[in-house]
């Protein structure tokens, strides 16, 4: 098996490891094709290597139905890491926190969107009134306000379209920060950034995991944390489009 290497010479304590729990976890779903972990060390990880190819319509929606099996395939708990593994999971080279919590918006704005708005606001990225706005937004969200019956959902994460390799056998995902979640969480990142034919995959996953009515209308709600992890790096136009989707979640009480 042809092999692709990464390596990280500055790599933190479980960098690596913890990308490995998270492509195993998710392969164990038996739902979207997810890259073959082959080895992994402390400033390196060896997977098998993906000839891609050109998106299909056809692979779009395959995936779209394989994904919702690997969300439905379920997690421990809000915020729980890949089974085995204690500590932070990462998302690109931040950290971020994996622990347990009883409910998702408990979860969601302590460990996937505030802890990244200082970061963005000493950035310069973030201004001190719209970090103020997002903290109302995380507020309502710690305190339930879009909690449901959803259970915890097998996440991938990190789902932008450059984590979704097309190849000649179908879609194949790599670069998971994996935890449980909620699965609308998964299907907002894949938006925000574009996706080939992501109206194929929206209704091949539909069909095969119908979704909670209104979940177009939360889409914002679930970019948070993509937003806030690029506000936090990448540029005050990502701080701008943060406020906006608080501003639209508070909206939606």
């Amino acid at each position: 098996m042809e092999q692709l290497v990464k390596t990280r010479a500055d790599a933190p304590a479980g960098f690596f490891a913890a990308e490995a729990a998270g492509l195993r976890w998710l392969a164990a779903a038996g739902g979207a094709r997810i890259a073959r972990v082959i080895a992994v060390g402390d400033d390196r990880i060896a997977l098998e290597r993906i000839a891609e190819a050109a998106p299909m319509r056809a692979a779009a929606a395959d995936f779209g139905a394989a994904l919702a099996a690997t969300h439905t395939a379920g997690a421990d708990a809000f915020g729980s890491p890949p089974p085995g593994w204690e500590g932070d999971v990462f998302i690109g080279r931040r950290p971020q926190p994996a622990r347990p919590e009883p409910t998702w918006g408990a979860f969601y704005a302590a460990q996937r969107v505030e802890p990244f708005v200082p970061i963005a606001v000493a950035a310069g990225n973030l201004s001190a009134s719209g970090a103020e706005v997002v903290r109302r937004a995380c507020a309502l969200i710690a305190d339930g306000a879009f909690d449901d019956d959803e259970p915890p959902a097998r996440l991938h994460g990190d789902l932008w379209a450059g984590n979704v390799l097309w190849a000649a056998e179908g879609v194949v995902l790599i670069d998971p920060a994996a935890h449980g979640g909620h699965r609308e969480t998964d299907l907002a990142m894949l938006e925000l950034f574009g996706c080939p034919f992501l109206d194929d995959i929206l209704a091949a996953y539909d069909t095969a995991h119908p979704l909670r009515e209104g979940w177009r209308a939360r889409v914002p709600l679930h970019q948070l944390h993509p937003l806030a992890v690029h506000a936090a790096g990448h540029g005050a136009s990502y701080g701008r489009a943060l406020v906006r989707a608080a501003e639209r979640t508070i909206a939606l009480t």
